[in-house]
């Protein structure tokens, strides 16, 4: 049995609590230059805590590498694309954004290599596919989103200047102190997870504020919820079908092929909700990250009973 997740349920708390104690006025702004200050420091520790080395020694099977890549920068915005292009009035112009930005966005970490693990996949593969993911997703991220969802605003002063100086930069101060902070920093991940779920949910409590000042609940029903949350399911699928068919396509290993399935297929909430904060607007950074708080819960979920089928199979085998 699975148990319900408890960043979820933080997550959904953080909603509740912006939707019947919003942030506004003078605690409101207060609250954004914390959230300025948490974000940095996550990615910063995200910076200490890896290996510089480890991309490089990894990386080397480019053909596996650049194929998770494709997955999730190029595959997952085209088929985001063309359903959007197909049924532009399925969901609202927010909503459709909030869907593209999803498929902008680089793939976790943490689960990633944890599901690969569980399904007796190529562990070393989905670290330096996960890791290599989510520093690109630094620089192609705001681009895509530029491209796709911004139609065609790619070089936003002020989302330029705020991924520079939120996410790039304190996640160089981390990598060039690794050497110095990079041991106490994985001594202490369980802690550092901790402050890095605690930015997440603040990040989320902020936006909804400002999404419920906005009357985001006037704009979402229920219905629209169940629908956009199908959506997603049925996205992660396609994707998890597709990847599987590239990496027998490739003749990879089948631990490879594991490895491409859950790296490729899977989007980074704590990547996303702090890119949204600097890409959209206040009022429509709640709106825009609903589909990915969605999908992270759908993937996780989803994943995890993949990934336990994969190890029995792997046992009986």
């Amino acid at each position: 049995m699975i148990r319900p997740d408890p960043f979820l349920l933080a997550l959904i708390a953080a909603i509740l609590l912006a939707t019947f104690v919003p942030s506004a006025g003078h605690a409101a702004a207060i609250l954004n230059v914390i959230v300025t200050i948490m974000i940095g420091v996550m990615f910063f520790l995200q910076g200490a805590r890896l290996e510089p080395a480890s991309v490089i020694a990894n990386v080397r099977d480019w053909r596996l590498q650049g194929t998770m890549l494709a997955c999730t920068f190029i595959l997952f915005p085209i088929l985001g694309l063309g359903a959007w292009t197909l049924m532009p009035h399925f969901f609202s112009d927010d909503l459709w954004r909030g869907m593209m930005f999803l498929c902008c966005l680089p793939s976790t970490v943490q689960s990633s290599i944890a599901l690969t693990s569980i399904a007796r996949g190529n562990v070393a593969a989905a670290i330096c596919g996960a890791t290599l993911s989510n520093i690109v997703g630094i620089f192609v991220t705001p681009i895509l989103v530029g491209l796709l969802v911004r139609k065609g605003q790619i070089f936003s002063l002020h989302a330029m200047i705020g991924v520079a100086t939120q996410l790039l930069l304190p996640f160089l101060i981390g990598q060039l102190l690794h050497h110095r902070i990079g041991g106490w920093a994985l001594r202490h991940k369980r802690l550092l997870s901790f402050t890095d779920r605690g930015s997440v949910i603040l990040v989320v409590y902020t936006a909804f504020s400002h999404a419920v000042v906005e009357g985001i609940w006037h704009r979402i029903s229920l219905a629209d919820m169940v629908v956009i949350a199908i959506a997603c399911f049925l996205l992660l699928v396609l994707v998890l079908l597709l990847t599987w068919g590239v990496g027998r396509k490739m003749h990879l290993t089948f631990e490879s092929t594991i490895a491409l399935m859950f790296c490729g297929s899977k989007k980074s909430l704590a990547s996303g909700v702090p890119m949204a904060n600097i890409l959209f607007t206040p009022a429509h950074v709640g709106i825009v990250v609903l589909p990915l708080m969605l999908f992270h819960q759908i993937q996780l979920f989803t994943c995890t009973l993949l990934a336990r089928k994969f190890a029995r199979r792997s046992q009986a085998g």
